[in-house]
């Protein structure tokens, strides 16, 4: 899906890291959340409170939750889960576009 319909964005944008990672968060009438962003070339630790899925929409990068060892590879038109209730490290040498679904 290239575009959203009949979504409320929140205005103040999600800033973190000195403004290397900035998102803006959609609200859908059925209650769901979703969050578009930008990452600048770095690498970046996230704890996540609820199920996430990232889609990657250019650029790449290699990911991994905080308590495993081995960095998994994901390109444009890839996406991958993050569960619930954990912290997830992100690391890349491209900016990368992305769209996050928070996972009920």
């Amino acid at each position: 899906m290239s575009q959203f319909t009949n979504v409320t964005v929140v205005k103040k944008a999600n800033v973190y890291f000195d403004g290397k990672v900035v998102s803006r968060t959609l609200l859908f009438p059925d209650g769901s959340k979703k969050t578009l962003g930008i990452m600048q070339p770095g690498e970046y630790e996230f704890s996540t409170g609820a199920a996430e899925e990232m889609e990657i929409l250019a650029g790449e990068l290699e990911w991994r939750v905080k308590d495993e060892k081995k960095w998994k590879g994901v390109v444009a038109g890839e996406a991958f889960n993050v569960p619930a209730h954990s912290a997830f490290l992100m690391r890349m040498e491209t900016v990368v576009d992305y769209c996050c679904s928070f996972l009920p």
